[in-house]
This record gives C-alpha cells, structure tokens and sequence, in this order.
C-alpha cells in the first residue's frame, strides 16, 4: 500500500499529484497502486491509463507498465550494479534501466561503513568491499549531493563477468557458453543480435533470475584469437582500458611541464643505472652505490635510489589524477599492458630512459657495513641515467666480472644490505613465477618459469630499502603514509596450521611469538623435497592477504616494523600518495606552471585535502584494484597455459597437488601451472577418507593417499583455452568407467542432449563414517557417490 493513501484525493489525480505519491511512496509504483491510492474504478482506470501515457510521452515518468517512478528517479529500493570505483567510493547503476527516451541510467554513490578488520577492509554488515561489476540490494534517496545508494545485501553474479561464447543448439537455440571455470551452466540468448556461433561476446541479463537468459552487447570476435584471452579479463573484471579524451588532452598538456635544475638537485653526472625486464617500456627506479669513505661509516656505502617523479606532472584534483586514483595500479598481461597512466607519460616523460634529463624523487641512503640504514633524506632533482639494462645483461656482466665499477659498487652494497635481511629473516617461500613468451604474431611461442637471478635480489633489496626510508621519513614528521601492510596469520589460520602440523609430528606452541623465523625454522628442517612443498603449502595458506592503508600495522612477510610504496609510481597511485606526502613533508620544491596552456593544471604537486581526508577510503579502493588486477592476469595465464596445452591432451605430467576437498582434488603441472581438478570419482575403486586437518584423501583399503604438496604423474584429459580450466585422471584410475552412463544436462540450465556439451567437473560429495571422517566412493550406478555436504575449492 502506498504512503498516505488514505489522505489521497477520490478521482482522477492530476499530473502533479501523481508525481507526489510516486515521489512519496515506500514501496515499488505500478498503475494498480495508483488507482487503488485514488480510488479509481472502470472508466477512470482507462482515463488513468492514458494520463500515464502522456506523462511518460512528456518525459516526467519513465515509461514502465508495472513500476513508474519519476523520470531520472530511482524506486525506493532496487538491485543496483557498480560501474567503477572513484574516490574511494563505488558508483553505480540500476540494474534494470529501460527509458522510452534512451536516457542515460542516473548514477548512485553507495554509501559503505568499512571498518577495519584482520582481512583488510569490509563494509557494513560484514559485506565485503564492492568491486567493479557487484550486485547489490539497496535503499536509494535523492540528496543535494546527488542520489545515494545504502547497500542491504549483496547479490550473486547472474553470470560470471557476462562474458561468454555464442553457442547454439540442435534445435537452433543459442546459448552463451562460460568463459570462467568456476561458472558450470550455460545461460540461454534471448537476444543474439549480430553474433554469430562461436564468436566471443559481453552480454548483460534480462529479467529476474538465470532463466530468463541475457542479451548480447558487443561482439568481442574470436575467442581463441590472440588478444582474447587479456580481452576477456579485461571484460570480465571491469578494468578501464579506454582514457577519456580530457584525460589524453591534460596528459598532453602536462608533458609540457618543463624540468630545471633551478630548484632541483642536479644529479645528471652521478652513473645511475636502471636494472628492469628485458621487455619493460616504462622504468620507475634507478639506483647507484659506490663506497662510503665517511670516518663513521667504514666499510658501508652511500647510495641513490632514484624513483620517476610522477607527482610533478600528474597534480591533485586534475583529470589525470582521477583516472589514475581509479584505476589504482597498472595492469599487465602477456600482450598488453593498461597503464595506470596514458602512455606519453608512462612510457615516455616519466619513464627514466638513458641519456635523457628526466624528474626524480631521489632517496639518498647512508647504509653501514652490516646494512642497516644509518640516514636517509629525499629530494627533487634532475637525473639523467647512464645506462638502462636487462636483469640478464646485469648479471652477464657480474659473472663475466666485465669491470663495470657501476654494477660491482651495487653488488657490493647488495652484500651489505642482504646482512641486515638475514638479520630479519623475512619470510622465505620460494614461489616461482610463470612467463608466457609471445612470439611476432602474438601467438605462445613457450612458457617458462621466469629465472630468479641475482640482479632481481640486488634491485629488490634497494627498492625494500627506500620504501623503508620513505615510511620512516614521514613518520618523522607526522604526515599522512600509506602504508603497505601484511599483517601476521590469525589464530584461526594458526589453529588450523597448528592442527595439520600434528599430523606430520610436528607441534606449534601458539604461546610464543609469531615470526616468519618460525615458519622459516621449520621449511629449513625439513630435506625431502616433497615434505617441503607440503609445509611450504600449509605455511602459505596461513598468510593474510597484504593491503594498503593509513595505519601502521607493519609487515609480516618482510619482518618490517614500517613500510610503504614508493618505489613505482608510473604503475601504483599508492606510490604516487607516498610522493606528494614526502614533497608536503619535506617542503620540497613545487615550481608553479606557467604559460598560459599549462596555468590550467594545479599549481600543488603535494597532498590535497581530499588525499588527506578520505585517505582511508582510497587506500581501500586501491586494495580492491590491485586484488582485481592480480585475479585477471592470473586468469590470463591460466587460459594460456590451457591454449598451450590444448594439443598435448593425452599425455602425462609430472604434477604437484594444490589442494585437497572432499570432493577430489587440484594438481598443477610442476614448472608450468595451471589447476585441474581430479574428480574423487575418477581414482579408483575404493572409499577414501578425507581427513580435513591433513588436507589429504586416503584409500581405506590400501592406504594411498593425496595429499596437498605431493607429487605424482598425472595424465591431461582435458585443457579448455576459454576457461583455463585442466583436467586430470591418475594413471590406472577408473575414469572411463565412471564416466560411463552419464547422462547430459538438460533443461532451462544449458543445452539439451543434442545442444553443445557445457564444461566443468561434476561436483564429487563425501558421507561421513563412524570416526566422524568423510568418506567418500563408489556404490551402485558408476560415478555415483553418497553424500554429505558438497566442498569448494
């Protein structure tokens, strides 16, 4: 019932008394409720009819049949999907959105209470924190700001990114196939469009619920083309990849931006070298040591870490700011890179390439003979670098000792520095990296665990250094940091650690003082290298995920009590925070533009108001980018490797187990990567019981087991390009039998028994015995398995 309706009116309303109890209603508008409101009957239905046509015709209402609401309005309450995070805050969208007039969906800031919590950050109601392409439940009002949005519950993906391949059935149904392992059922097409079978598309819902199916928006192309694989990604987890043209117009503008030594240190004759990925088109950092000769320093160094000075070009408040501060880092794939900044900045005026004066934020370090950092301050200057360098090259040169005074001085005062980290013993998990090596026409030439050299250590540990410096400089005096922090393990994470440790003979006392020498004590007690992997594994899931935020809570990982980006801000806008809070702090040089093109940029390079007053609110949003970044290029990968392996299905790979559940568990080919679930029902005859705390399946009759960490040859069945999802079977298994009498899906869930087969494992359960453990097997019908409860990766 709506609002007041007692007090309404008999008769036909007029148009402004329509537009007041729709205005005023609490609850969804149809012309039902408003005729109910007046009183209306027969005739004054029909009237009532034709005055909401012509409201809506006059463009006060929006049109629909069965709710109205006024035009530009919003219903007291609706589902609503976030576009982008600016500001810190989540923007967002109604979910259903259909003017008579194609006007453009008004745009909702969703107001979140995010306090703190031992995971990173939360809204309220223990939500977690919205994300690009998030559903919501929400209270919307209309303020002098602009409309508002308070979020009640968060709703599920109707399908995961709205990215699919077009398919289509025996009976000329089309489908939109997933492209993401974890989303098992096809949606039905209602509205194709201009797409054709096979080609990758986006789509968006239409109507209430999956079986209402979707319509395509954009025909993306062909899906294992190249590019697609990042196009997906990009798609899928709503990463800006376009810059507006204002943002283009004020790059170019602030390219102008001349660069003196007027008011900068002139560092143009120091050798400072930059040491990055042979592939790299954009380089932050640059360093340079050479022994300190000091009489209190005997036996250390003095050193120079020069970081681009991306602060003085990209200005507070600017368009280029809030592109930046949106896009929260850089992301990078094996074709492509979405700079945070457009690339005449990224790739060019900020980039210190050799040879060329360029703006720096230069870190001077005085470091002593056991490394540890005796003094430290910041300046602005001009450098121009003598030489920029491959890791490889860097290394050749060592190891041919080549008599590059450069590169020996650095390696000297990497010695120095690597005491002070052995000191720390930060913690030690050796987690190889996967590089996906294209070749000229973009296609997999080979992929690789990227090699771990020397030269990595030695630009790492100065980078550490100086991130160390910066926190600990605006520390002294005062200002604003946003730190870098890795908070230690939980007690629940340890509890569960602790647990799985018994089950190797191992005791963890929960008294004493978490630190990473702990978990470094036992990785180094331990000499078979399948064991290791298994507590590196256990120790791994214990870490809590690292994020950005204005309070020191330290970091962990790296058994620092102080720590902060500062290191790479052409890529990370938290870098670029650090920057303006050193140049406020340290009252460092802020040349005003001038000339009249370049008076329209702000005059201030430091911390603006609003960096300072919602500097919580943005290091979430920051957190939330770089989380959303390292999900797509992870995906990424994985549908490479998949492409990669596509033609050796059949074959058989040494793998290691990722993790174990009820239902199976997850191997990855050792030295390549990639998970592929081995289904419970595929491994043989017997039960097995799944024993939680040891993470690990074990046959009831013969004992075998599986185990995460272990390693075991496993034959591929299955490599899906589009998903990244692999499939293995242990040799010897009884795979083909269960797979025997399966019957396809059928029904409003994907095609029928003639339509295209929808990938992903069957979802494998677990009853429990006697002794309280899942026990799972074979009984009856193959393939079937008695349940208890269903598991997840």
């Amino acid at each position: 019932m709506a609002k007041s309706a007692n007090n309404l009116p008999k008769g036909l309303p007029t148009q402004k008394q329509v537009l007041e109890f729709i205005q005023g209603s609490d609850t969804t508008v149809g012309k039902r409720e408003i005729a109910k409101a007046f009183g209306l009957k027969g005739q004054e239905k029909i009237a009532l009819k034709k005055l909401l046509k012509d409201m809506a015709e006059e463009g006060l209402i929006d049109g629909r049949k069965t709710a109205y609401h006024r035009m530009g309005g919003i219903p007291k309450v609706t589902v609503l999907r976030v576009v982008e995070i600016e500001d810190g805050e989540a923007i967002a969208v109604p979910e259903k959105w259909e003017p008579d007039d194609g006007a453009k969906p008004p745009r909702l800031t969703i107001i979140e209470k995010s306090p703190r919590s031992k995971s990173g950050p939360r809204s309220s109601k223990g939500m977690p924190a919205l994300k690009v392409g998030d559903r919501v439940l929400a209270r919307t009002e209309e303020t002098s700001r602009g409309w508002r949005a308070h979020p009640m519950k968060k709703l599920a993906q109707q399908t995961e990114g709205l990215i699919g391949v077009v398919e289509k059935d025996g009976r000329g149904k089309f489908w939109l196939a997933p492209v993401d392992k974890k989303v098992r059922n096809s949606s039905p097409i209602s509205d194709v469009g201009t797409a054709e079978e096979g080609q990758l598309v986006s789509a968006e819902p239409v109507g209430r619920g999956t079986r209402s199916g979707v319509r395509v928006t954009e025909v993306l192309g062909d899906p294992l083309a190249p590019n697609s694989f990042s196009m997906i990604a990009i798609a899928k987890h709503g990463i800006p990849h376009v810059f507006p043209e204002a943002v283009l117009n004020e790059a170019q503008l602030a390219a102008k931006l001349p660069v003196t030594t007027d008011k900068r240190e002139d560092l143009r004759d120091v050798p400072i070298v930059a040491i990055d990925p042979a592939d790299a088109r954009d380089h932050d950092d640059a360093i340079w040591a050479e022994p300190d000769d000091s009489e209190d320093n005997q036996g250390g160094f003095r050193a120079i870490v020069a970081i681009a000075d991306v602060s003085h070009y990209v200005r507070p408040g600017s368009a280029l700011d809030r592109e930046a501060r949106k896009r929260g880092n850089s992301v990078y794939f094996p074709d492509r890179v979405i700079p945070m900044l457009p690339e005449i900045l990224s790739a060019d005026v900020c980039s210190l390439k050799s040879g060329e004066d360029r703006a720096a934020m230069v870190c001077h370090l005085k470091i002593s003979a056991d490394g540890k950092l005796l003094k430290w301050r910041f300046t602005r200057a001009v450098v121009r670098i003598a030489e920029v360098m491959a890791y490889e090259e860097a290394q050749r040169r060592i190891d041919d000792k080549a008599g590059d005074e450069r590169l020996d001085n650095l390696w000297k005062a990497w010695g120095a520095l690597w005491k002070a980290r052995e000191a720390r013993d930060p913690l030690d998990l050796d987690l190889p990296e996967r590089q996906v090596v294209l070749d000229d026409d973009g296609g997999i030439d080979e992929i690789v665990v990227r090699e771990r050299l020397d030269a990595h250590r030695v630009v790492e540990e100065f980078m550490i250094s100086a991130n160390v410096a910066a926190a600990k400089a605006l520390e002294s005096k005062n200002s604003p940091v946003v730190y870098r922090v890795h908070e230690q393990p939980s007690r629940e994470k340890l509890l569960a650690l602790k647990e799985y440790l018994s089950t190797q003979d191992k005791k963890l006392a929960l008294g004493q003082v978490i630190t990473p020498t702990l978990f470094n004590r036992f990785l180094k007690d331990v000499s078979d290298e399948q064991e290791k992997a298994l507590l590196m594994q256990a120790v791994l899931r214990t870490q809590t995920q690292a994020y950005y935020g204005p309070d020191n809570q330290g970091h962990f990982g790296l058994s620092l009590g102080s720590y902060a980006h500062f290191t790479s801000p052409i890529r990370r806008y938290s870098d670029l925070l650090v920057h303006r809070a050193l140049v406020d702090g340290f009252k460092l040089e802020q040349p005003k533009p001038q000339g009249n093109d370049l008076r329209k940029l702000p005059e201030t390079s430091g911390l603006s108001d609003v960096d300072r007053d919602d500097l919580g609110k943005i290091s979430e949003a920051i957190s939330r980018t770089e989380r959303r970044a390292m999900e797509a290029e992870r995906d990424t990968i994985d549908r490479y490797v998949a492409a990669w392996l596509a033609g050796r299905v059949g074959e058989t790979f040494e793998t290691r187990i990722t993790g174990v559940q009820n239902f199976g568990f997850f191997a990855t080919i050792v030295g390549l990567g990639g998970d592929g679930l081995v289904p419970i029902s595929t491994i043989g005859d017997e039960y097995f019981h799944y024993d939680e705390a040891a993470k690990a399946l074990i046959g009831a009759d013969s004992g075998t087991r599986y185990e995460t960490g272990q390693r075991l040859k496993m034959k591929l069945v299955e490599a899906n390009a589009l998903t990244g999802a692999l499939r293995f079977e242990v040799p010897g298994g009884d795979a083909s039998k269960a797979r025997e009498g399966r019957p396809l899906r059928s029904g409003p869930k994907g095609p029928r028994k003639d339509g295209p087969k929808k990938g992903g494992p069957r979802k494998d359960t677990a009853r429990k015995d006697k002794a309280g453990k899942h026990q799972v097997g074979k009984r009856g019908r193959p393939g079937n398995i008695r349940h208890q409860g269903r598991g997840k990766k």
